[in-house]
């Protein structure tokens, strides 16, 4: 089996600006974004975003690239209520210089739940929550 597993995050309202976010703080390249208006199948949209109405600009779906790795996303049901809960994105810098520079951007209106230093497995490795409650997990990788 050929398999690919990438991440999908619903940002509940706050996708476009999250794409923002990540293009200053990481370099994220955005791929795609298609809007809910774009969608030729009105019926298909999700519950609290659709075609119509308030929410027709929200992002029906987004593709991020960072580094060579694809993140997707979308406004998902737009509740403006995003919960990212139970998992962490890891992203794997070269040295300790881009470990500070990264973990800083991430922390920009966010929360620092382990500061970055030198662990048992990393020359420097820390975690923060950004702004949109998204965990990272910042690391020069082992050698």
């Amino acid at each position: 089996m050929s398999a690919k597993v990438q991440s999908y995050l619903f940002f509940d309202g706050r996708a476009e600006e999250a794409a923002e976010f990540y293009k200053s703080a990481l370099g994220a390249k955005v791929e795609t974004l298609l809007r809910f208006r774009d969608n030729p199948e009105p019926n298909e949209a999700s519950p609290g975003c659709g075609p119509g109405g308030d929410n027709a600009d929200k992002v029906m779906h987004m593709t991020l690239l960072i580094g060579d790795t694809l993140v997707m996303g979308s406004d998902g049901d737009c509740k403006g209520q995003a919960d990212f809960k139970g998992f962490a994105l890891s992203i794997t810098v070269e040295n300790a210089a881009a470990v500070d520079k990264t973990f800083g951007a991430l922390a920009a209106g966010g929360k620092v739940i382990m500061p970055a230093m030198k662990t048992f497995f990393s020359e420097r490795f820390g975690m923060v929550a950004d702004k949109f409650g998204v965990t990272w997990m910042v690391l020069v990788a082992p050698k």
